[in-house]
């Protein structure tokens, strides 16, 4: 496994006093409790270990990121100018008006996190392309710190340089830098971050406020619903936003189109630079995965990015006829089901999650109503420590998750999520483990 040097080593010093690194255990689990790393008003569940990756992974991150972002501007180029290609996507006709319009720059995907199975450059598998509302930038960045101020890892410390690569200054800093040059203003903008507030995730928001207002500009947070389009401008009271930081995910703001028609006015009228666009949407669509392999879009890659994505993607298929529904039933094992359009692990289901007669009925009552079935990927395990209940050391199998956050088409940092069922989400039992990059001294 691509890490077990490390883990190794980082066990072998945890072991020479288990209840010393046990007790300290306890102390960062407190730290946590009383830190901003809250999901769903709780603290992040956390081990006693992070990611570990070297400039070798580093490296094979950059490659994969590369990989996407130029399949993903000629798919985004051919889905603007081919009417026939549209069709595929079966987007609506509102959606795919606000996709077509020009955001006034020629970066389809400015932010993302895409979640892949990674154990090496010769063995990765991509699971989701989460880019509008792509989060949990606050969960790493709360975490990392406080683990690399654990006894055990200033110890590792000693021998590698340690490091966890923040991922929300970062961000704003990218994102001003991307108004200036597509704007061409010195001016410098006023920011609003934009969701549905009561869905959005608050904690997370005020960090990248701070973050904005550390760079010297303005920034509120704005539910999406309270926007109004005056003069040419798009304004929060008399507030006149020029940067808009995206984050309600598509498929909820079309769900309120109707109520939002100023804010929709103004991205029509370009009276904002908006991160993302509505052209993410491409990417962020689960039957993308399906329309890779047709021929309308292997045409217009090349050699390498077919194969890239003959090697990367799993096998997906509209979950609609009655001939679906044998494959899946039959080989429920085989098969995971997700909504075309959705995120935080909504609606999906594993076939090895239920017996037969569970599977069939859940089949029955999502067969044609907007499903894909995708092939279930047997991960590698990765090991990762746990303390058990009498304070000893366990190094476990888990199943690992790692969300390469890529901002304006370069990979930043891995986000991730470990887990030993089926579906590793925060729906489920997991931990966070958070992103430590490790250097030779």
């Amino acid at each position: 496994m691509y890490n077990d040097k490390y883990v190794n080593e980082y066990v072998d010093i945890i072991k020479k006093d288990e209840k010393f690194y046990y007790k300290d255990y306890l102390n960062m689990l407190d730290k946590v409790k009383h830190s901003n790393a809250i999901y769903k008003g709780e603290p992040i569940p956390v081990t006693y270990q992070g990611l570990f990756y070297d400039k070798e992974n580093k490296k094979d991150f950059q490659y994969m990121s590369d990989m996407l972002m130029s399949i993903t501007k000629k798919i985004t180029k051919e889905y603007v100018e081919n009417k026939e290609y549209r069709k595929l996507f079966k987007f609506s006709k509102e959606l795919e008006e606000l996709i077509i319009h020009d955001p006034g720059y020629d970066i389809p995907v400015p932010i993302c996190r895409y979640d892949v199975f990674y154990n090496g450059r010769d063995k990765f598998k991509f699971v989701e392309f989460n880019t509008d509302g792509s989060s949990a930038m606050n969960e790493d960045n709360t975490l990392g710190p406080i683990l690399l101020e654990t006894e055990a890892m200033k110890e590792f410390s000693q021998k590698y340089k340690l490091s966890n690569i923040d991922l929300i200054n970062s961000w704003a800093e990218i994102s001003y830098e991307m108004y200036k040059k597509y704007k061409g203003n010195t001016k410098k903008p006023n920011v609003a971050i934009v969701d549905i507030l009561e869905i959005g995730t608050s904690y997370e928001f005020r960090e990248f406020k701070k973050a904005y207002e550390k760079l010297g500009l303005n920034c509120e947070i704005v539910d999406i619903k309270n926007l109004e389009y005056k003069n040419g401008k798009l304004l929060y009271g008399d507030y006149e936003i020029d940067l808009v930081y995206r984050r309600i995910v598509t498929v909820e703001l079309m769900k309120i189109l109707k109520d939002i028609k100023p804010f929709i006015e103004a991205y029509k009228n370009n009276a904002f630079m908006m991160l993302g666009s509505f052209r993410s949407q491409i990417m962020h669509y689960k039957p993308t995965y399906k329309i890779f392999r047709l021929k309308e879009t292997r045409r217009i890659l090349s050699k390498e990015e077919n194969d890239f994505l003959d090697k990367s993607i799993p096998y997906t298929e509209d979950f609609e006829t009655e001939e679906d529904y044998n494959i899946v039933s039959k080989n429920k094992d085989n098969y995971i089901l997700k909504p075309v359009d959705d995120y935080a692990s909504h609606g999906i289901y594993t076939g090895r999650d239920h017996n037969q007669e569970e599977f069939e009925k859940i089949l029955r009552e999502i067969l044609a109503t907007g499903y894909i079935y995708q092939e279930y990927y047997d991960m590698d395990p990765v090991h990762f420590v746990e303390f058990n209940d009498d304070g000893k050391i366990e190094v476990n199998d888990f199943g690992v998750v790692l969300g390469m956050f890529i901002y304006n088409e370069k990979f930043i940092a891995p986000y991730t999520r470990i887990g030993k069922d089926n579906l590793i989400s925060g729906a489920r039992d997991y931990y966070t483990a958070p992103n430590i990059f490790i250097e030779e001294k």
